[in-house]
């Protein structure tokens, strides 16, 4: 009985276990991410003042945004179908149209099944950067994929 009291379900899932998913990378792995952040929702609202009543200001609601989803990893090769999917948003000049991609992030259970799932809506590189270069430091190099999607999904 006292198993079944401190059972998994009651300790919060680690963050370090996760799986990103897109459809740019045809089935390959190239999805090994450092860090992934920008998951969340906001709503927006506007601010509307009642006649005669000065205690406060209405706020209410206008829309739901996003925060773009941040993703990290060491900079992989030319080849990558991500960063052909990158370079083909942000260094094409506009030539072709942007093709946005479904994206689905999974955090992972020791088992590596999905604890926790999200999903976004035609999302498209909107910047890419590498972190700075520094002599002193022995570290990997880094690349920052910002991604803006039209909505999401909580899948579980």
């Amino acid at each position: 009985m006292a198993s079944s009291l401190l059972g998994a379900d009651l300790y919060p899932p680690s963050s370090f276990h996760f799986k990103v998913a897109f459809a740019a990378t045809l089935g390959k792995t190239d999805t090994s991410f450092q860090k992934v952040s920008g998951i969340g929702s906001e709503i927006e609202t506007e601010p509307v003042v009642e006649g005669g009543e000065n205690r406060y200001v209405h706020q209410l609601p206008t829309k739901v945004k996003h925060p773009r989803l941040v993703l990290e990893r060491g900079i992989a090769n030319m080849t990558s179908p991500l960063v052909i999917w990158c370079r083909s948003v942000l260094e094409a000049g506009f030539i072709a149209p942007i093709v946005p991609m479904p994206i689905s992030v999974f955090l992972l259970d020791e088992n590596h099944a999905p604890l926790r799932a999200w999903s976004f809506a035609n999302a498209y590189p909107v910047n890419w950067q590498v972190e700075a270069f520094a002599s002193t430091k022995n570290e990997v190099a880094i690349e920052k994929i910002e991604l803006n999607y039209n909505y999401s999904n909580r899948l579980i």
